[in-house]
């Protein structure tokens, strides 16, 4: 029967992206629409400034399988996607981008992995086009890095695009905080996990939102989310440079009973008063990260907002029937 079908929710934070988003629909209806398994599009629209939502409710007048959830302004991704997890029906969940760099062909391969019994199936990279050099090194040397002073393994070469089990999402929704990761997160929560490789495209239309300055906060957020490795630097440099100024100073305590006093260097002075101040402003600012989330966590506020929420039709049909057993 129709209704004993799985449903596979797909999950799609959109940020302006009306040059693209037509065409992402119409390759997941071609791509999804054969497989034997129920379908629900959420689009989570995180306060776009273009006409974005327009082309989301036009899809909508013609597709009866996209939810709609309009954020009452611009979150960010990580928290439109804490959204769509909280409100995806579907037995397993499929995050990805819109921008068509991640190829929805994939996903048939995505849900067989998830058949097979794993939680958590994601799509890791071999190969990243249209990107340049730079975003790539630092990209690989970010994914490097965490995954170093992290706790956890955090896959290499890999983004958002993956299926979840219906488990992992409830696992996942079951978070509170405020500074997410969610690509840690991921990796967190455990269960069975498997890798499927592919080869990203450039970005079919539109610009990119991930400019270096996002980049460079975003790796904060995931550093600072997962691991205290940097406060531990910053008390190893402190204790190595006391050290080495205690080893100074008493050099030149038996340099002046040796030699006698000399007129002191003046541009050994200021380097060293130079090195332990800039030493100690970077102990303060990794100090200052960590105490912003704390003070961030500590307010206790929602996530987010939600200014419009209409389900597909499957999903409200099944609100409906909760309703009235109810």
């Amino acid at each position: 029967m129709k209704s004993a079908q799985p449903l596979i929710s797909l999950v799609v934070p959109v940020y302006n992206e009306e040059d693209v988003l037509t065409e992402f629909h119409q390759v997941v209806d071609n791509t999804l629409s054969p497989l034997r398994f129920e379908l629900e599009i959420v689009y989570i629209n995180d306060g776009s400034t273009d006409s974005t939502l327009d082309v989301i409710n036009d899809l909508r007048t013609n597709d009866g399988r996209i939810t709609l959830i309009d954020l009452s302004r611009h979150f960010g991704k990580e928290i439109a996607l804490s959204a769509g997890l909280h409100k995806a029906a579907g037995d397993a969940v499929v995050i990805i981008d819109a921008d068509l760099q991640d190829p929805p062909e994939l996903i048939p391969e995505l849900i067989k992995e998830w058949e097979k019994g794993y939680d958590v199936v994601y799509a890791k990279r071999t190969l990243r086009r249209g990107e340049s050099v730079l975003k790539k090194t630092t990209a690989g040397l970010f994914h490097r890095i965490i995954a170093h002073v992290a706790k956890i393994s955090i896959p290499q070469d890999t983004g958002d695009f993956r299926i979840l089990s219906r488990r992992a999402v409830n696992a996942l929704n079951t978070f509170k905080e405020q500074h997410r990761f969610m690509k840690g997160l991921f990796a967190w929560i455990g269960f069975k996990q498997k890798a499927v490789l592919y080869e990203r495209d450039s970005r079919h239309a539109g610009q990119s939102k991930w400019n270096y300055w996002r980049l460079w906060n975003f790796a904060l957020e995931g550093i600072t989310s997962f691991t205290i490795a940097p406060l531990k630097i910053s008390t190893y440099l402190g204790t190595i440079t006391a050290l080495s100024a205690f080893g100074y100073g008493i050099y030149m305590v038996i340099e002046t009973l040796l030699h006698g006093n000399e007129v002191p260097g003046y541009p050994s002075l200021i380097v060293i008063i130079l090195m332990l101040g800039g030493i100690q402003l970077v102990a303060i600012g990794i100090l200052g990260e960590y105490l912003g989330r704390i003070f961030n966590e500590t307010k206790q506020r929602p996530l987010y907002f939600i200014n419009e929420y209409l389900p597909s039709v499957h999903v409200a049909e099944k609100q409906a029937t909760s309703d009235r057993v109810q």
